[in-house]
């Protein structure tokens, strides 16, 4: 069985490579707008997957949902390419419970004392750790989880969930156009270019949401706000206003502040789909203003 540490390699090293291959493929083809509208398409739905589903929902249990909206939330989850739900999960939660101290899996702070330090912090924090992974009593911040056979199933299919992820915005170009080059573009935009951007946009979350960056609520941890990424991490960089009260399902704190992944968590709670979502209450909200 391939361990994590190669699986993320693999997963980095293929998602780069079907990047560059999508710039040349481009290049030399042209960007349809085929093309680009399933690498929208499926961007949203897999950083849903994460955000909504692999962080909000599995890590943080800020809301309840039936086993259909729930299984689908796994998929498109794991159709990112971060590991499965049990890896994820962990890792998060033991990011929550050490942040920015000794057991933080990806902190962002300084390594050494010379003037790399704070680039091989970076490093680290962005996406370094994914080859230096400790899963040293992991399952201890995952009891719950492994209690569901439905997670568990989607975890042992993590790889068919990642291949589904590329062959369906091929099979969508292909019947679309009935063209090969097309399903070509469909993979290399639709799956691993978006695959690839969605990779370090959430990692950026990581390493920037640690160093740069406003911070309205005074945490044990380095966290920050990034408004800048607001939009294409669908929320997740409000990063302090998460840090500050996890298990919320939205991280919006200022009518101003963008979080699509807590505005498509409450149209699916008006929809009756989703149910026990943790909302702000006022008196928090009166807090980040000052």
């Amino acid at each position: 069985m391939m361990s994590l540490r190669t699986l993320a390699l693999v997963t980095v090293i293929a998602s780069t490579a079907g990047f560059l291959g999508a710039v040349a493929f481009s290049v030399h083809f042209g960007l349809s707008w085929t093309h680009l509208t399933l690498f929208v398409v499926m961007y949203l739905f897999t950083s849903f997957g994460v955000e909504g589903g692999m962080h909000r929902y599995f890590t943080h249990r800020s809301f309840a949902t039936g086993s259909v909206l729930a299984t689908l939330l796994g998929v498109a989850g794991c159709m990112a390419a971060q590991g499965p739900i049990l890896f994820w999960v962990s890792v998060h939660r033991k990011h929550h419970a050490f942040a920015d101290r000794e057991g933080d899996p990806h902190s962002p702070q300084p390594i050494g004392d010379d003037r790399l330090a704070v680039v091989r912090g970076l490093w680290h924090g962005h996406m370094g750790w994914l080859f230096r992974l400790d899963r040293t009593g992991w399952h201890r911040f995952v009891p719950d989880l492994l209690q569901e056979n439905r997670i568990l199933w989607l975890d042992r299919y993590y790889a068919a969930w990642v291949l589904l992820g590329l062959a369906l915005p091929a099979a969508v170009a292909y019947g679309l156009t009935g063209n090969a080059v097309d399903m070509l573009g469909g993979l290399l935009w639709g799956g691993l270019a978006r695959m690839f951007l969605l990779h370090h946009v959430t990692w950026s979350v990581n390493s920037l949401g640690h160093t740069s960056g406003r911070r309205p609520h005074e945490t044990r941890d380095a966290s920050h706000n990034i408004a800048s990424l607001a939009p294409i991490t669908i929320g997740g960089s409000w990063h302090n206003n998460h840090h500050a009260r996890p298990a919320l399902a939205h991280n919006r704190q200022q009518f101003w502040q963008v979080d699509l992944t807590g505005s498509v968590i409450r149209l699916l709670d008006l929809a009756g789909l989703v149910t026990d979502v943790r909302y702000p209450d006022r008196p928090h909200r009166e807090e980040a203003r000052r």
